[in-house]
């Protein structure tokens, strides 16, 4: 098969967790093309480096200062119709050139074929998501069955949906992706189980010296204010810390500050063995970064 992967540029657990599928799909001798933007597409690009790139439509979002996003997401809304269109309209170019057996999205909610296409051509297209309810903060909460109407209608435009989680309890995503609002969709759905690039190795024994491993991504100015704190916190203690900024399109430069390690970011393999060498991980609970502490065996020291 001819397979186009997109993941969504929100952070990077979109793409990290794609590298999975991405591994699958070359192991199994399939043709894989990866589609994206931002930092998200500079670190795939990193990782696959013999895999054809598409660059997509740019999604340059940003949070507000404050402990609350919500009015940071609304003001965003007209911004993210804009990039919808022009996402859908991107694929269509793609497919007036080239055809695609599968095409996958990860959250990329418009990068579905249009119907007129999928009506002359062989092709499944693949809505990934963990969040087919999303949940809103208590004041906003009765606006929640408008938004899962509306996260249905985006889902249903596709073939199948993949929900990187357990169908039986306990789920690693809880009622985000079980209950009532799968009632509104009707494409198939999928249960495949945690996505994670990392793979269990049985090396799970923190390191004779301890320390604590701090993993950054998301959205900015957010991932700077959350390390600000770190670093002002551990240089207080004392105690040692590995910082990785998740900053993929820096040079790899290790700074090194008293008991302060800092990586602009690791690659798989030293990531892998980083965490489980940790005496304890912190990290913004990104719903890939809670996949890879199950894969690893590691949620008891996050």
């Amino acid at each position: 098969m001819k397979i186009l992967i997109a993941p969504l540029n929100w952070g990077l657990g979109h793409a990290t967790r794609c590298a999975a599928l991405i591994r699958r799909y070359l192991q199994d001798g399939h043709e894989v093309v990866i589609a994206g933007d931002g930092d998200s597409l500079v670190w795939l690009k990193r990782e696959f480096p013999e895999l054809r790139i598409l660059t997509l439509a740019p999604l340059n979002l940003r949070y507000g200062r404050g402990n609350r996003q919500v009015w940071a997401v609304l003001r965003a809304l007209p911004q993210l119709i804009r990039w919808a269109v022009t996402d859908h309209a991107v694929l269509r170019d793609i497919l007036a050139v080239e055809h695609f057996d599968r095409i996958v999205s990860d959250n990329r909610f418009a990068f579905y074929p249009s119907s007129s296409y999928v009506r002359t051509h062989a092709v499944q297209s693949v809505y990934i998501t963990h969040q087919v309810h999303i949940r809103l903060p208590h004041p906003w909460r009765w606006m929640e069955p408008v938004v899962a109407h509306v996260h249905a209608r985006i889902i249903n435009r596709y073939n199948e949906l993949w929900i990187p989680d357990y169908e039986a309890e306990p789920s690693l995503a809880g009622e985000l992706s079980h209950g009532q609002s799968l009632n509104n969709v009707k494409c198939e759905i999928k249960y495949i189980g945690p996505l994670s690039r990392f793979t269990p190795s049985g090396d799970n024994l923190p390191a004779e010296s301890p320390y604590t491993l701090a993993i950054l991504s998301g959205l900015e100015p957010q991932r700077t204010i959350f390390e600000q704190q770190l670093l002002e916190r551990f240089r207080q203690s004392g105690e040692q810390l590995v910082l990785v900024q998740g900053l993929v399109g820096k040079p790899n430069t290790v700074l090194h500050s008293g008991n302060i390690t800092i990586h602009p970011w690791m690659n798989d393999s030293m990531l892998q063995q980083t965490m489980c060498r940790a005496s304890h991980i912190i990290a913004r609970s990104g719903y890939s970064t809670i996949m890879d502490l199950e894969v690893l065996s590691l949620k008891d020291r996050a």
